[in-house]
């Protein structure tokens, strides 16, 4: 067993990483793909890799250009942005759910020249550049990466030269207020990001990871490529989330870890519960890990029971490269309800002024460390606004630190509902709803009042075949929180909007049921 996240096996760049663990683990699997007979070595990738920045090389990709990756989780993929960091280029996630208007925003506004896509996504970005489609080269995936037979590969014309920028990755946030903002991460944030999480879940060679988030979001970046990198491990890529194959991946490929967000961990156990599914022959599982969104305690609780597996609930950000918060393995402690401790970073609940306070006090969630971002692209006054000049990034989460260190959650400081005068989190509200048996997805959130200034509404997804109505849901909540919290109206959707991480989206939400 070997804990390959140390310093020792850590390089200053991503590049320098993958080539310490091509020559330390020659043969060890690293990316495995589902439903193919298809793994690739540490060595393998490391070839694989620079066969396609000798492409990009041959198509005019200049070291340090952005280059805008849009495609589906792969095999093929996850190298292609590896490529991308080891060549010295500037990966720009394009989120393949965020809208035309928004990928063309991006890549005006990342100035990317080139952007490779898949068979499914060159339709979408085609028409989301409309009459700036011939300004940007599109690269095709399966082109770059169409290498059959490690014999046959074709390498650098010469060793890849020094890194153009520190800079390795461009990734945009979800733009729930306005326009994306773009998160500008250094290679050493990345791997920090990476190293965050093998320490916090004491990853080692012989862990290997499910990614069944997309890699144009933070979590899979960091938390499965990089972590899986740094710690020598192996991570399974399915095309997607599925809940009918999830567990099948798992035990078909003998995963110890996976890494999912609250929603799809509502799924699973709603799907287990109906059609009678479970984790069996999964006994290798390690742990579950749930991020991106607090999971409600009761789901947290439930899903436990039903598939004997632990979730070890964290926090993280795409300004902090993910990871900032993580419940401990055992020995430690994990706390239901909280995100964990800090580990790799430095974390304090602070005021108004951004001085820390005492313990047990609310306030906003400061987080301080090496995988903090470098900036906000082309918007210098966003960055000071969230970062202070000593360092410190403010996250607009609200929440408290017990006297052990754990941080508990307690809102948004943009979403806090404020009826007569009193302030309402809406996580409150989603824990009551989410405590009844029925309710898939739940999301609270405040509509103008004459009366109160707000009221409370919330957006409610049931199982199939409830016959649970509206009022059901209000009563059961004024039984949990009492009257004045509880929903004054509650509307059932098929499907709550969520951003590319799976998080619900209140603002878009209360938006979609005003219409």
């Amino acid at each position: 067993m070997n804990n390959a996240f140390s310093n020792e096996a850590i390089g200053c760049s991503v590049r320098d990483t993958i080539d310490r663990q091509a020559d330390a683990h020659g043969k060890k699997p690293y990316l495995i793909a589902t439903g193919q007979d298809r793994s690739y070595s540490f060595a393998e990738c490391r070839q694989r890799i620079n066969a396609i920045v000798s492409c990009l090389e041959a198509e005019g990709v200049r070291p340090g250009e952005p280059v805008g990756y849009a495609f589906s989780n792969s095999i093929d993929g996850a190298l292609t942005i590896l490529a991308l960091l080891y060549g010295g280029y500037l990966a720009t996630a394009i989120n393949l759910v965020a809208g035309e208007s928004t990928i063309e925003y991006v890549l005006g506004h990342a100035e990317a020249g080139h952007v490779i896509v898949d068979g499914d996504s060159r339709g979408m970005v085609t028409a989301a550049l409309g009459a700036r489609a011939g300004e940007v080269s599109m690269l095709d995936l399966d082109a770059l990466t169409s290498h059959h037979g490690a014999d046959h590969l074709p390498g650098l014309s010469s060793a890849p030269p020094a890194l153009a920028s520190a800079d390795g990755l461009l990734m945009y946030t979800s733009g729930t207020t306005g326009r994306p903002k773009g998160v500008v991460h250094t290679h050493e944030s990345l791997l920090c990001g990476g190293r965050n999480t093998a320490i916090a879940h004491g990853l080692t060679d012989l862990d290997r990871g499910l990614c069944v988030l997309p890699f144009y979001h933070i979590n899979a970046f960091c938390v499965s490529l990089m972590a899986s990198l740094v710690s020598g491990s192996s991570l399974v890529i399915p095309p997607k989330f599925s809940v009918s194959s999830f567990w099948a991946s798992i035990r078909d490929h003998q995963c110890t870890w996976f890494s999912v967000v609250p929603t799809q961990i509502s799924y699973l156990l709603h799907q287990a519960e109906n059609q009678g599914g479970n984790a069996s022959g999964c006994e290798h599982l390690r742990f579950g890990r749930s991020a991106s969104a607090p999971l409600s305690p009761e789901v947290h609780a439930a899903f436990e029971k039903r598939f004997n597996v632990p979730v070890i609930e964290t926090m993280g950000l795409t300004e902090t490269a993910a990871q900032i918060l993580s419940n401990p393995q055992p020995p430690g402690i994990r706390k239901i309800g909280s995100p964990g401790i800090a580990f790799g970073n430095e974390i304090i609940i602070g005021g108004q002024d951004q001085q820390e306070m005492p313990r047990g006090e609310e306030g906003e969630i400061l987080v301080r460390g090496p995988n903090v971002l470098k900036c906000y692209l082309k918007n210098e006054q966003a960055t000071r606004e969230a970062v202070t000049p000593d360092g410190w990034l403010k996250t607009g989460d609200l929440g408290r630190m017990d006297e052990e260190g754990y941080v508990f959650v307690t809102g948004r400081l943009k979403e806090l509902i404020i009826k007569g005068g009193e302030n309402i989190a809406p996580r409150e509200v989603d824990e009551a709803l989410y405590s009844h048996p029925d309710v898939i997805e739940a999301a609270a959130f405040g509509v103008a009042c004459e009366n109160y200034g707000q009221r409370v509404e919330a957006g409610v997804k049931l199982s199939e075949h409830s016959v649970v109505r509206p009022d059901d849901l209000m009563a059961h909540c004024r039984k949990q929180i009492g009257h004045f919290k509880a929903p004054d109206q509650i509307h059932f959707l098929p499907d709550l909007p969520k951003g590319p991480s799976g998080k619900i989206q209140r603002k878009k939400l209360a938006e979609l049921v005003r219409k």
